[in-house]
């Protein structure tokens, strides 16, 4: 199965919103009170919940344009990436080393999960 290049899109912006939407949540978890009624109330909360709600919209969109899960999936693992240079940006939390290497493993495995040319991929 082919997996359309739309899909892969919708997936790399359904996980740049993940990752959005997961910064949106600590922003609102540490501004927040620790009722349950802070939560629903404070808006990068709520903000947070839209993002997560594109991020379905896109799924499901991508899953309706069609290609392989085993495609897509890794793909969303680029989450960490994003959630990584949102916490260097938005919370000086350093990226080591050791981090671009394993972000650049997860590129390795999306290039991988999703190649039909090597010899052991038929």
């Amino acid at each position: 199965m082919q997996t359309p290049t739309l899909s892969i899109v919708f997936f790399l912006i359904a996980s740049l919103l993940g990752a959005v939407g997961q910064f949106l949540y600590k922003s609102g978890a540490e501004n927040a009170g620790g009722s349950v009624t802070a939560y629903l109330v404070t808006w990068p909360i709520r903000g947070g919940v839209v993002c997560y709600g594109g991020v379905l919209v896109l799924f499901v969109g991508a899953c309706k344009k069609g290609g392989a899960l085993s495609v897509l999936y890794p793909v969303y693992a680029t989450t960490f990436i994003w959630a990584a240079l949102i916490g260097y940006f938005a919370y000086g939390t350093p990226i080591r080393p050791v981090n671009i290497l394993g972000m650049g493993t997860l590129v390795l495995g999306m290039y991988l999960m999703g190649c039909k040319g090597w010899p052991w991929a038929s």
